[in-house]
């Protein structure tokens, strides 16, 4: 199935296992609780003072599980989300159907990631009254933003398995791209990830990881820049 395979994680929900890059998707100890934690919790709910409307990329789209927690989310504080989601190498639909997110999570948001999911790409696709999703088939390497945004998820392989995502270059092209106090979260506390982060210009937090890692990391772009 495209060189992945399903592979179970501690909180029920499932992730998929790259032959290409050799790496899970999202951690083993709990998919759906590392996308919470990493990216809702400690990025998406972090941002919202005063907003009404959010600029979201997320490079890395994978699954499209954060895409669906982020939509999912979104109404409960009554903003609305322009996503942005980079992949260069989109799961085929039966291989993402076979992860079960439609059983795993809420109805609701379940509804959300098939919605999602069916979305074409290179065009904005509304998804609900408060989320609209637009996919970009493309190599991040290579991609050069054409807008800003409020806040970045960077869910690309880890930096032992796609060393050339976790760059000074690649990092400074995303804080150029972020609006003044715009954050980037990532499940990676690496070393060589927050040195290359605070190269970028970003200032670095390094918070509590998820179930499985001791840390986290977040990272923002301060006014003045």
């Amino acid at each position: 199935m495209d060189g992945l395979r399903v592979v179970p994680t501690a909180d029920g929900s499932s992730t998929l296992y790259s032959e290409r890059f050799k790496a899970t998707y999202h951690s083993v100890n709990g998919a759906l609780t590392e996308s919470m934690h990493v990216f809702i919790k400690s990025g998406f709910e972090a941002i919202l003072l005063n907003k009404k409307t959010v600029e979201v990329l997320e490079v890395g789209m994978g699954t499209c599980l954060n895409a669906a927690l982020t939509a999912w989310v979104a109404p409960k504080f009554g903003v609305k989300v322009h996503y942005s989601g980079i992949e260069l190498f989109p799961p085929i639909l039966e291989v993402l159907n076979s992860t079960g997110y439609q059983t795993v999570l809420e109805p609701e948001c379940a509804d959300l990631w098939v919605k999602i999911v069916a979305a074409s790409a290179g065009d904005p696709v509304p998804v609900s009254p408060w989320f609209t999703v637009f996919k970009l088939y493309v190599d991040f390497i290579s991609w050069i933003p054409n807008q800003r945004y409020d806040l970045i998820y960077f869910d690309a392989f880890a930096p032992d398995d796609q060393p050339e995502m976790w760059s000074i270059d690649n990092f400074k092209k995303l804080f150029n791209a972020l609006t003044p106090n715009g954050v980037l979260v990532t499940y990676s506390a690496k070393g060589l990830v927050k040195q290359n982060l605070r190269q970028a210009g970003f200032n670095v937090e390094r918070l509590q990881g998820p179930p499985g890692k001791r840390h986290m990391v977040r990272a923002w772009k301060t006014p003045d820049h």
